[in-house]
């Protein structure tokens, strides 16, 4: 259960300047240790990096929407994109150089286009979603709407930012229940040909626990065919249906994207992140446009398992070989 909005502005945002302050004051020490116990990998070091300006950056959104507010262009949503926009850019960039990571994108989105697009990603892997954000509003100059867990306005920049904006928050636990479904909705509705809804129909970062508890919570709810589809597919979760197909229908001018990616999606704790650092191996991305004369207006439950059925057997023949690089 997240807090009252208020709670979250009472509480949150001077623990997360605290957390900043002691960040800063420790930092030189933290850096130290990683100059000398990191073995020439540097992990304790990149990640120190990585810690220290992810903070400044929250630190700096908050102060910076609260400027906005305060000087009454709170109001003024392209000013928020625009904060998104330089916040995730400046986050990618330090990423990259921080960790190594490469991104390779296969099938660009159009974004010439003058539709607008409903974007359907599979979840797996650390920060997945913050660079198919990036790549939508940086690289594509869409801007997003994003279907995201309510848990996530806990993070107080994330918290003031999207809830500016076009988004809708929603519980993260089994499928969507009604309310949920009718803000998926709502948010579908109206979008113009610079806007781009982000859905992650698993609900969740894939892992086998959840992909076979996933599988037997359709078989206890009598989706048998579902069920059996699903186990068959051992990359990806079984997509929930409800949210997904409710944007569709809500805009029905609107392209579908898939998405597809693997490269990251095997570190699943943070031990896996922490022996991945420096990453020795790319993130490969894969997008699918289906224009909208495309989308069948019957077996659309059957139309989106064939997709993630595909998504699944692309992610099988390009996931990178493992990293063997030494300690």
């Amino acid at each position: 259960m997240v807090p009252p909005r208020f709670v979250r502005r009472l509480v949150f945002t001077p623990l997360l300047i605290a957390l900043a302050v002691a960040v800063g004051v420790l930092t030189p020490l933290l850096v130290l240790i990683g100059l000398v116990a990191s073995h020439g990998r540097h992990r304790l070091l990149r990640l120190t990096v990585v810690a220290v300006a992810w903070l400044a950056l929250e630190i700096t959104v908050v102060c910076t929407a609260f400027a906005l507010w305060i000087t009454g262009n709170g109001s003024r949503r392209e000013r928020y994109y625009a904060l998104c926009g330089r916040f995730l850019s400046r986050v990618y960039r330090i990423a990259t150089r921080a960790f190594g990571l490469v991104v390779e994108i296969q099938e660009p989105l159009n974004a010439a286009s003058d539709r607008p697009v409903i974007v359907l990603s599979r979840h797996a892997g650390p920060g997945d979603s913050l660079l198919i954000v990036h790549f939508l509003l940086n690289v594509y100059g869409r801007r997003p709407r994003i279907v995201l867990k309510a848990a996530l306005q806990l993070d107080p920049a994330l918290d003031v930012v999207l809830n500016r904006l076009p988004n809708a928050f929603v519980s993260g636990s089994g499928a969507p229940r009604e309310d949920a479904v009718g803000a998926v909705e709502r948010l579908a509705t109206g979008m113009d040909s610079r806007d781009a809804m982000l859905i992650f129909p698993e609900g969740g970062n894939f892992t086998p626990g959840r992909r076979v508890r996933a599988i037997r919570r359709l078989r206890r709810r009598g989706h048998r065919a579902q069920a059996a589809r699903a186990g068959k597919m051992e990359n990806v979760l079984p997509p929930h249906l409800a949210g997904t197909l409710a944007a569709i229908e809500a805009a029905p001018a609107a392209d579908v994207v898939f998405v597809a990616h693997t490269g990251v999606d095997d570190l699943l704790s943070v031990g896996d992140v922490w022996r991945a650092i420096p990453m020795r191996r790319p993130m490969r991305a894969r997008w699918w446009r289906v224009p909208y004369e495309e989308i069948p207006g019957d077996g659309r439950e059957r139309w989106l398992y064939d997709w993630w059925e595909t998504i699944d057997a692309w992610i099988a023949e390009n996931r990178p070989e493992p990293q063997t690089s030494p300690e």
